[in-house]
């Protein structure tokens, strides 16, 4: 069966005029991560797998160590052997010298090189030195059956996978989410999507972002992650029994956020308006990983210390325990200094998974998902007052929580399941374009392991 390549591959390697018609196969991809597992990063993981599921043969190679102690049950699942590479270069001198010298014999090395050395000039950091080390290590490793290079963020991943896709002819594809495309430099994302055949992203309000700097806008693609309904299931009916609502102090109406302790997530905008609910019961959950000191102090200060659980970074299992504990889920995303923002959290999709009203902002690709006062309630982002108006009216009107709740649970089961993300990124991967016949020899190594040091 013969299929063509989709209209709007941008890669260097796809011939300049006809479209590329290439045997369907199922590919062998590398997919190149930042880190791996990571907790956060539930939404990778879950690709990964459902690629393996339909066929593909994945393997992962992750830039950075483990630093999460547990793991969700999604990553025992996954078959894909992982290769760490050097995490900093003088860590590993020996390897790095073995694959430089590998590197620096294929063809595509000097171009490899020049590319790197542009970005050098824009960008002399450490970090920019780091990239192209692992780059030749990743060429220098990579299994001879692999026919795709996979970037997740268009940061430091991307980059790695750039020189590495130039140094072996090896088409490279990338899916970018939240920090990397707000915080990457403009200059830096128009040459990636000038070399790269696709890019999917996971938010209209990044797609469009994203192609308004791309040679060619058809280049940059939607495909929102999705939720697992396997692994989020409704919640069992619970017993007939009045709803908190703030009134008595037996009975607390449970808040519950889930995210990483940055300054992204907003949560001390969210103990502010913790300081104007004084009137009503309520207890607050935080689960999520990072450094809770400065937060701890500000809800001191503020006098809502008594009022928090917090619980740190905690696997799928306990994550969707809370949820069925809470009575209402609230995620104050603003942007950061520097311009990191979310895209559409997938934390958000799990509350509503749980038939939870959730309170958030709008920004980013969050309104792409929860619709204001249909499906949950949206409030500024950096607006203590309005965001406690928010919380107070709902922890008060215990209907209001149910019927949003129910609202956002059909919406996402109509529009957010992962299936068809997962279908549209097997097609992509699979009509993708093979390393023309004359692309350049490789020369290749092992260095694989099969689970985490």
């Amino acid at each position: 069966m013969i299929v063509q390549k989709p209209a709007g591959s941008g890669g260097a390697r796809a011939a300049a005029a006809a479209p590329v018609a290439t045997v369907a196969t199922v590919a062998t991809v590398a997919f190149v991560l930042k880190g791996y597992p990571r907790l956060s990063e539930t939404f990778i993981a879950q690709e990964i797998l459902g690629l393996e599921r339909r066929g593909f043969d994945i393997r992962i190679v992750s830039l950075r160590h483990p630093t999460d102690r547990a793991r969700h049950p999604v990553h025992d699942e996954i078959k894909a052997p992982v290769n760490y590479l050097p995490e900093y270069l003088h860590d590993e001198p020996g390897r790095v010298l073995r694959n430089w010298r590998r590197a620096r014999r294929l063809p595509g090395y000097r171009a490899a090189r020049v590319a790197w050395l542009k970005d050098l000039k824009r960008d002399f950091t450490r970090n920019r030195i780091r990239r192209f080390g692992q780059a030749m290590v990743l060429a220098g490793e990579i299994e001879p059956e692999v026919t795709h290079l996979h970037a997740h963020f268009l940061h430091t991943p991307a980059s790695v996978t750039r020189y590495a896709s130039l140094m072996t002819g090896l088409p490279w594809t990338c899916s970018a989410h939240a920090k990397d495309v707000w915080t990457t430099p403009d200059w830096e994302i128009a040459d990636k999507l000038r070399a790269l055949d696709w890019l999917v992203t996971c938010t209209e309000a990044a797609r469009a972002h994203l192609a308004a700097l791309a040679p060619d806008p058809e280049t940059v693609r939607l495909v929102y992650h999705g939720l697992d309904f396997g692994r989020f299931p409704p919640p069992p009916a619970k017993p007939d029994q009045p709803s908190a609502d703030g009134s008595e102090p037996t009975a607390p109406v449970i808040l519950l956020s889930v995210g990483r302790i940055v300054p992204k997530k907003g949560f001390a905008v969210l103990i502010a308006a913790f300081a104007r609910l004084s009137h009503l019961n309520w207890r607050w959950i935080h689960i999520g990983g990072g450094k809770a000191d400065a937060l701890k102090a500000q809800a001191q200060t503020l006098g809502v210390a008594a009022h928090i659980d917090w619980r740190g970074a905690q696997a799928q299992k306990a994550v969707l325990a809370a949820l069925r504990e809470a009575d209402l889920f609230v995620l104050p995303s603003r942007i950061a200094p520097g311009g990191d923002r979310d895209g559409l959290p997938n934390v958000l999709m799990e509350a509503q998974s749980q038939a939870l009203a959730c309170v958030s902002s709008d920004v980013s690709g969050i309104p792409e998902l929860i619709e204001n006062g249909t499906t949950g309630v949206l409030v500024p982002p950096e607006d203590p007052a309005a965001l406690a108006e928010a919380l107070g009216r709902l922890i008060g009107d215990p209907g209001l929580r149910a019927r949003l709740g129910a609202a956002g649970l059909r919406r996402l089961q109509a529009r957010f399941g992962q299936e068809a993300g997962l279908d549209r990124l097997a097609a992509m991967f699979g009509s993708a374009a093979p390393a023309p016949a004359n692309a350049p020899p490789r020369t290749l190594r092992r260095h694989v392991v099969t689970s985490e040091p």
